[in-house]
């Protein structure tokens, strides 16, 4: 695995550096060897102290991403680490099978069966209601009143200009998001 470790308000020292390598590299194990990923790590620090550590694996199949707010940065590392692999195993068997039933290679190594929580994942994912609606064409801020009147965490519409797909969402900051398709 190749790392891009980046710092914002702090400098990456070689321990630091060594510290986290050390620790994504153990999310390895869970790859096949045709893997090539690269790992990009943002490490940040606030003025109150906090520390923020955002880690994302781009794949051929699926994106793994996490981020940790903590006090101390080693332990957001390991906590960002616990999660990665939470979500190893979530998508795993999930994407083994998909890829089973396409007779095309495996995303990850195999691994001896997961106990029954895997099972209880699945449950969750269970899609319970589907709804379909026309997208009427509006511009971002128009999309922002129209989520903040149905109070959702986002909205999907139709932009107005560019005749494309967009969606408005509310950050865990209070702010807005704009995911724009291509």
């Amino acid at each position: 695995m190749k790392f891009n470790i980046r710092g914002e308000n702090i400098e990456v020292t070689p321990a630091l550096r060594e510290y986290t390598e050390k620790k994504i590299t153990k999310l390895e194990k869970y790859f096949t060897d045709t893997t090539e990923a690269i790992a990009y790590v943002n490490l940040k620090v606030y003025n109150g102290k906090k520390t923020k550590v955002e880690v994302t694996i781009p794949l051929p199949q699926l994106v793994l991403r996490a981020e940790e707010v903590n006090d101390d940065m080693y332990a957001g590392i390991d906590l960002i680490t616990d999660k990665l692999e939470r979500q190893i195993r979530k998508y795993k068997t999930k994407v083994n099978r998909k890829f089973r039933e396409l007779k095309s290679n495996d995303l990850f190594v195999s691994t001896p069966s997961q106990p029954a929580k895997d099972e209880a994942d699945e449950k969750e994912l269970e899609i319970v209601r589907t709804k379909r609606f026309d997208l009427k064409p509006m511009d971002s801020e128009e999309a922002i009143l129209q989520m903040n009147l149905l109070g959702h965490n986002f909205f999907i519409y139709t932009d107005a200009e560019t005749n494309t797909t967009n969606i408005v969402y509310r950050r865990k900051d209070g702010k807005y998001g704009l995911i724009e398709t291509v």
